[in-house]
């Protein structure tokens, strides 16, 4: 080939597939994503393994893009169900699917996972590597960790969630105290064990060149992930935090010269008057690279309805720069979602990331909701169905609760301000009494 990655492509003037792909989707000149992708602010995650990807740019004037999270455990190892919740989240048009994967046959479930989907794919590989292995956490060696992740890029994976920035140096910060909940990033807490333990850098951020290797001979993305993200209101903005993402912004640069794309992953919980400042000091910090955020979660108080508090920090989030957002179930922090869960956490997302292109201005975000507007004042239902983010919950309202009146809801019946405005600007007589 005559590049090795898109970042390369689009420095050296090659158009590849998916850039044109990309360009058509967005309703951009592939000249004006070349040059965003080879500065480093957008991304196409697209591993050359992953055939039946349909590719998709994360970035500077892209459409806010959205991520779901499913895989295999030690209590749900069984593959079929979470199989359904792929196809489910492919209906419901996610952009990625996140493999976190930590028990059984996980390569048998990230390859067919790969085959089946043209949503790009990330996977976390440190969790993979103590059920690969079968071994206690400090006994995995730094050779057996990076054949985790070559075993990754090789199944097709288009990125990987590698907590790079969680040295030594920031482990200090974390075990001065001052925290409430410590680490709860997975990856984080597991790399600051095996530090601890072994006395050792981060394999990942000490050998960051051997992953540059591998993710550059595979068009691989890096998303740097955020091992010290705050796991609550008062953990948010603090030395830790912020001293990763100061890390990760140095990371990045060495990636960028070795023609890897990167983006960088968020918090997390923080107050929504915080989330605007974060947005852009992760911008400045890690130069302009794609920001990747699990929410955030605007309060800590509501569980069993985390895709609600995740939904508003995300429309602010990407209101504010951050291009990709993780969803959030209702089981967030209690249980492995069902395939319910999984479709409230999609939904609430896809709002956010919706609402937050329209506030930004983006080019045709708001052409969807001005079609809503005039089939709601039609009072075309089967337009409305056919338009709404999910077309079923709307219709099963509908259909449970028939009106007298095709023309209205039993909310208002013949007072339906809609219908009354419609009648009245024709000349026809409202008729409210019976």
């Amino acid at each position: 080939m005559e590049y090795t990655t898109q970042m390369d492509a689009a420095r050296k003037g090659i158009v590849t597939p998916q850039m044109e792909t990309v360009a058509r989707k967005e309703n951009i000149r592939v000249e004006d994503l070349m040059e965003r992708m080879a500065k480093g602010t957008v991304i196409i995650p697209a591993n050359k393994k992953h055939t039946s990807l349909d590719a998709e740019a994360v970035g500077e004037g892209m459409r806010t893009k959205l991520n779901v999270n499913l895989g295999i455990s030690k209590d749900c190892c069984s593959i079929e169900p979470e199989m359904a919740k792929v196809q489910a989240a492919l209906d419901l048009k996610a952009e990625a699917i996140m493999d976190l994967s930590c028990y059984g046959k996980t390569q048998e479930f990230r390859q067919r996972l790969v085959e089946m989907s043209p949503a790009m794919i990330g996977t976390v590989p440190i969790y993979d590597a103590v059920g690969f292995y079968d071994k206690n956490l400090q006994d995995i060696t730094v050779d057996e960790f990076f054949d985790v992740v070559q075993k990754h890029v090789e199944d097709g994976v288009d990125f990987l969630t590698i907590h790079c920035g969680l040295n030594r140096h920031t482990a200090e910060k974390v075990k001065q105290g001052g925290r409430l909940t410590n680490i709860v990033s997975r990856g984080g807490s597991l790399l600051f064990t095996w530090m601890e333990i072994n006395n050792a850098e981060n394999p990942f951020y000490e050998h960051f060149d051997r992953l540059l290797d591998i993710c550059e001979e595979y068009d691989v993305t890096l998303s740097l992930g955020d091992g010290c993200r705050p796991g609550c209101l008062h953990d948010a903005t603090d030395a830790c935090q912020v001293e990763e993402l100061i890390t990760l912004g140095e990371l990045t640069k060495r990636a960028w010269e070795r023609n890897v794309q990167v983006m960088i992953e968020g918090p997390g919980h923080m107050a929504m008057n915080e989330i605007a400042g974060n947005m852009m000091m992760e911008k400045r910090l890690c130069h302009g690279a794609p920001f990747y955020v699990l929410g955030p979660l605007v309060t800590d108080v509501a569980p069993g309805y985390d895709h609600i508090t995740s939904a508003i920090g995300g429309a602010i989030a990407a209101m504010n720069g951050a291009d990709f957002l993780c969803y959030v179930t209702p089981a967030e922090h209690l249980r492995l979602p069902t395939l319910e869960d999984m479709k409230e956490g999609i939904i609430a997302t896809r709002i956010a990331a919706h609402a937050a292109d329209v506030a930004k201005g983006l080019p045709g975000a708001r052409d969807w909701d001005d079609k809503m507007s005039k089939a709601r004042a039609a009072l075309d239902w089967e337009e409305m169905f056919n338009l709404a983010m999910d077309p079923v919950k709307p219709r099963e309202y509908r259909e449970s609760s028939k009106p007298e009146h095709e023309d209205s809801c039993t909310m208002c019946g013949k007072m339906c301000a809609v219908r009354n405005m419609n009648r009245v600007l024709e000349g026809k007589d409202i008729q409210l009494d019976d």
